[in-house]
């Protein structure tokens, strides 16, 4: 075994090794040999700080898991590993989030030292029960309705920031407004005077440097005096709010809990605090935005793209968070012995989740490197942690970044990122580069010739970006018969560029006249400028298909969303049984395509009304032709999924697709394989659609983040989490994905999903929050 991705029964002697190396030097904490890339890994050295998620691609797909010796710490890299750790702050405690990373020097501590130095918790590393009572108490301010009434400042300080430059020609934006904005900002929000800063400047640097960077030891003396004087300032400015407390802002809600819940919202609680929001609600989201430009105009199709279609900015935003966010990285301590990945990481273990890395793990996120402002899962991404320490401000920042991109889209479209050497501030956690240098002809501004450029505005919603508003232009290449009653419809870009990579499984979201319509993939999967679908014009349908085949034409624009994989072919089996029912030939075409190239044993197994009505037909025969298997009605022929199924083998997987009582009948046969052997993809939601005469309310405890949600009978679980500033990923929002699954922890389930098996139902651990319901009054979710 080569990876730490799983353990094996027949793993003995380092039972708590992922994996066995003869000769290798170093030994984790766990008694396992260390691999030499593991202990090769710097997070100091340069691959890391220019590009932690390239840097560690070699650890998503081989060690997914692994003990840094020059670090001291257990790094994970994978998206559902680091996602498990954030929702499990029992076993995995963020009380070192905040410790130096580097421990301090005797001169250093001496300096702090003099400075009564005593930054303790705050909400990043405290431990519960105390956190979320904490939490609870300074909500308020986070909620949509009061962040809503922060847009018009941010917007002013942005366009005067702009008015300045704009006739330059030539900027840096960070020097010129990406850090001082956020800061400016911060400051109102925590109601903190706007003077001294330059000094704060200084002082959130210092800060950085201190708890995540790698300072030399004369740094370290020089950083601490930074530190000392920002924690002496902050503690300043602490006094004079609390001498003035009739004023505005976060502080000073803060300073009101202080009197009436001393016991909660401590004094020296409030001065930690003061000084980590300062750097909190600035650096991430200077640095955020500063990212964003980067990566926007570095791909000046992509930068064309926003500004022709202003409602893409939010997402374009959030995909920039996922792709190249400020945040990196975060750290945990384990509580006890746990398993992460298949490695057992020992108590008292020492965590570094790289949240870059998990942001482009490939099973989660289609083609994960590329920057795809058409995404509609980007909201998924880890950047600003997930469960119970999830960033309360995520949506200020949101909101600064959406303002930035929609003024500069508005008023220099025509910007451009000059060649440069980008620097970055040596640490762990924190990334952005330090001057971004820009230019733009100003005799092109289109405010010159129209002067109502200037103030023509477009506002978005607080919140995650809607993936109503996130679709991607096409235009139809070709259309042909594929069978009876079947299109096959080829789509290319309007510019020629190429189309998003995809993988087998994975489908495409056709947005056509009024109807939206879900198709899998079925073209070669290698090819760069189409995407095809198959269609089966389905009379007793609701008119899609209809539509489809009467109106489509070469040359005819639409939209889609996607593509988007819930059906991912896990390709670590040993052989393979695929099967497909009529049109469901779509995804399951690909899926051979792939075992194929890569030499995996498989068997088809493909029935349909006559062959004329079967599509693909003379292609498989011609590609896949051994291991083909037609089942024709009209010929008598049937698929005997009885004897097919009969006897159950550990090493194989099952993939199916087709009418439900196919699927169905192989759910009822493969009751007695192993579970998980069966895959299956539906696209129809019958049973699973909200029928408001017919449901009654109920309430959900949220467990991690200590909330109860009223779930109204005209409303779906999923809706009135997000109505209560919960980020859930969804897609389909009919049962049918299994993207918005949550945990839960008690209650009985009304499922209504077409997604888990008869024992993951059985289980009542789990639902698909956009269908599925209580069955009585109450439900405990792991949120």
């Amino acid at each position: 075994m080569t990876s730490a991705t799983r353990r094996t029964e027949t793993d003995t002697g380092a039972g708590d090794c992922p994996f066995h190396g003869a000769g290798e030097p170093s030994m984790a904490p766990n008694g396992c040999p260390v691999s030499p890339r593991a202990a090769a890994f710097d997070p100091f050295d340069s691959p890391y700080q220019l590009d932690p998620a390239e840097a560690l691609r070699w650890s998503r797909e081989q060690e997914p898991v692994f003990y840094s010796p020059k670090l001291g710490y257990w790094v994970v890299s994978r998206y559902d590993d680091i996602k498990a750790i954030f929702r499990d702050n029992l076993t995995f405690s963020p009380s070192i989030a905040l410790e130096k990373i580097t421990p301090a020097s005797d001169e250093a501590l001496a300096v702090l030292e003099r400075y009564d130095y005593g930054m303790h918790r705050t909400l990043v590393n405290e431990d519960e029960p105390a956190h979320m009572a904490r939490r609870r108490e300074l909500l308020d301010a986070f909620t949509p309705e009061a962040l809503e009434a922060h847009a018009p400042m941010v917007r002013r300080l942005v366009r005067e920031k702009l008015d300045a430059i704009i006739d330059r020609g030539r900027a840096d934006l960070v020097a010129e407004m990406f850090w001082e904005v956020p800061l400016t900002v911060a400051l109102h929000f925590l109601g903190v005077p706007e003077e001294d800063m330059a000094q704060l400047r200084r002082f959130s640097v210092a800060h950085t440097l201190n708890t995540w960077g790698r300072p030399s030891p004369e740094q370290q003396v020089e950083v601490a005096e930074g530190v000392g004087k920002f924690w002496q300032y902050s503690g300043e400015v602490l006094r004079k709010m609390q001498a003035r407390p009739a004023g505005h802002g976060w502080m000073y809600d803060m300073i009101e809990k202080n009197r009436h819940k001393p016991d909660i919202v401590t004094d020296s609680y409030l001065h930690s605090m003061m000084m980590a929001i300062i750097v909190a609600a600035h650096e991430t989201t200077a640095l955020a935005t500063a990212n964003a430009f980067r990566q926007l105009l570095s791909r000046p199709a992509v930068w064309a793209d926003l500004c022709a279609n202003p409602a893409l900015i939010p997402a374009a935003a959030e995909e920039c968070l996922r792709h190249s966010g400020s945040v990196v990285a975060w750290r945990r301590i384990a509580t006890r012995e746990v398993e992460v990945g298949g490695v057992t990481i020992p108590e008292g273990g020492r965590i570094l989740m790289v949240t870059a890395s998990g942001n482009h793990d490939p099973a989660h996120f289609e083609n994960p490197d590329e920057l795809d402002i058409y995404r509609d899962n980007a909201v998924d991404h880890l950047t600003f942690g997930y469960g119970s320490h999830q960033c309360m401000g995520k949506n200020l920042g949101r909101m600064e970044m959406r303002i930035f991109l929609e003024e500069f889209t508005r008023r220099l479209p025509h910007l451009e990122l000059e060649e440069q050497a980008f620097t970055f501030l040596p640490n762990t956690s924190f990334r952005g580069p330090e001057a971004l240098w820009v230019r733009w002809d100003p005799a092109q501004n289109p405010e010159r010739r129209d002067p109502a450029v200037r103030s023509a505005q477009r506002d978005f919603p607080v919140g995650a970006p809607s993936r109503q508003d996130i679709a991607r232009e096409m235009v139809v290449a070709k259309v042909q018969t594929a069978a009876e009653g079947v299109l096959q419809i080829a789509l290319e870009d309007p510019h020629g560029r190429r189309v998003p990579a995809w993988s087998p499984g994975a489908h495409v979201d056709l947005i056509v006249g009024d109807y939206v319509r879900k198709y899998s993939l079925c073209g070669e999967e290698d090819d760069p400028y189409w995407l095809q679908v198959a269609v089966l014009r389905e009379e007793a349908g609701r008119g899609g298909s209809a539509w489809i085949h009467e109106h489509l034409k070469p040359g005819m624009p639409l939209r889609l969303r996607g593509p988007k994989n819930h059906f991912r072919l896990d390709e670590s089996a040993g052989r393979y049984v695929l099967i497909a029912g009529g049109i469901g030939i779509t995804p399951i075409i690909a899926m051979a395509d792939r075992l194929k190239r890569l030499g995996k044993p498989f068997e088809l197994h493909y029935a349909g009304r006559s062959r004329a009505s079967m599509a693909f037909v003379e292609r498989l025969a011609r590609d896949h032709g051994e291991t083909l298997r037609l089942y024709r009605k009209d010929q008598g022929e049937r698929l005997d999924l009885a004897a097919l199924l009969t006897e159950p083998r550990e090493d194989t997987q099952l993939y199916a697709c087709g009418p439900e009582r196919l699927l169905a009948a192989l759910e009822a046969g493969t009751g007695h394989w192993p579970e998980g052997s069966l895959r299956v993809e539906h696209f129809t939601a019958e049973g699973a659609l909200l029928d408001p005469d017919h449901e009654h309310s109920f309430e959900v405890e949220l467990a991690d983040s200590e909330l109860v949600v009223e779930v109204a009978a005209n409303r779906t679980l999923l809706q009135a989490l997000r109505a209560a500033g919960v980020d859930v990923p969804s897609d389909c929002e009919e049962g049918l994905c299994g993207s918005c699954q949550v945990a839960v922890l008690e209650g009985e389930i009304d499922h209504r999903d077409k997604v888990l098996t008869a024992a993951e139902r059985a289980g009542q651990d789990r639902l698909m929050s956009c269908c599925s319901r209580a069955k009585g009054k109450r439900l405990k979710l792991a949120l």
